[in-house]
């Protein structure tokens, strides 16, 4: 069964109009369902093809979306995930640990929501604490140790605001992440498979090469709060979706996302094999490349990389 969003409202129609012919014998019931796929076909292609900012928003955030462990179980063998901060706890918001991708060992790390109720409140609905990116931390610097590649996927509204988190050292947590993953000497790819919300995304997310899936976002801030911010008026959230310039084409436009990943019609939930060796495909593809590359060309195309983004006219709009 399918969780449908307000915009799939003709969608959900004509399906459940098709499964009700289905448990209805006779000839004349497969002719009409027959003529309701073909309507099916035409409708969805044009939906899914001139989608809004803020419906691709409701798509990333779709409950039946695939999660990070969905794709290392998909993509990886022989995962071995690793836990806690070494510090405080651990943050069951981040997951990683050692995996094997192409007969080669990595390591993988990437937010995870949950599905039921029940999961995303023991993930926190995706948002870490400052111990989740300790933990990432920690396996990133494990991973360097021994030579292995990282892959991260960015799934979550943002790192968590709660007292507690304040008083741990979140923003410090963040910043050291940017810090250290910035010099990390061993190639590193994040993929946004959903939602990509401030700090809390970018703490993954400094790569030699940011893929994103085609309904992904990514942002400094939510729609939500941004409209909550600039207009105090949440009828303006579709505004802000547009504005923020937070889709996977604005952001490649802009040359922050360097690839992105078509996903099957209506979203990656409907049809997981899919989109599964999509991911595969480039993910393959781009690890070649950086293997490719010394350490001196992995670390200087980097650095370039992120000084690239936000030049207006040839010239860096941000004082360096």
């Amino acid at each position: 069964m399918h969780d449908y969003l307000e915009f799939e409202k003709p969608i959900r129609e004509i399906e459940e109009k098709i499964e009700k012919l289905a448990t209805t014998p006779g000839g004349k019931s497969q002719d009409e369902i027959r003529k309701l796929r073909i309507k099916l076909a035409q409708v969805e292609h044009g939906l899914y093809s001139k989608l809004t900012p803020w419906q691709r928003t409701q798509l990333a955030r779709h409950p039946q979306r695939p999660s990070t462990l969905d794709y290392i179980g998909f993509l990886f063998r022989d995962f071995l995930e690793l836990h806690g901060d070494r510090a405080f706890g651990d943050d069951r918001a981040i997951v990683g640990g050692f995996a094997t991708y192409n007969d080669r060992s990595i390591m993988v790390i990437g937010h995870q929501k949950g599905k039921t109720l029940k999961e995303r409140m023991q993930r926190n609905f995706g948002m870490p604490n400052p111990e989740g990116y300790r933990k990432a931390l920690r396996l990133m610097k494990m991973a360097e140790k021994f030579g292995r590649p990282i892959v991260t996927f960015i799934d979550t509204p943002g790192a968590y605001p709660g007292i507690g988190a304040e008083e741990r050292g979140q923003a410090e947590a963040i910043a050291r992440n940017l810090f250290v993953m910035s010099r990390l000497a061993v190639p590193i790819i994040s993929i946004v498979i959903g939602e990509g919300g401030s700090g809390g995304a970018l703490a993954l997310g400094v790569s030699d090469r940011i893929l994103m899936l085609e309904h992904g976002v990514y942002s400094v801030i939510s729609p939500e709060g941004c409209a909550a911010i600039l207009w105090d008026d949440p009828a303006k959230v579709p505004d802000a979706a547009s504005a923020l310039k937070m889709t996977a084409k604005d952001l490649v436009d802009l040359r922050i996302v360097d690839e992105v990943i078509p996903e099957p019609l209506g979203g990656a939930h409907r049809d997981l094999n899919a989109i599964t060796e999509r991911i595969a495909k480039s993910l393959s593809n781009q690890l070649a490349q950086l293997n490719d590359l010394s350490l001196p060309q992995l670390l200087a195309e980097r650095d370039r990389k992120y000084r690239s983004i936000g030049t207006v006219n040839g010239l860096v709009a941000a004082a360096r």
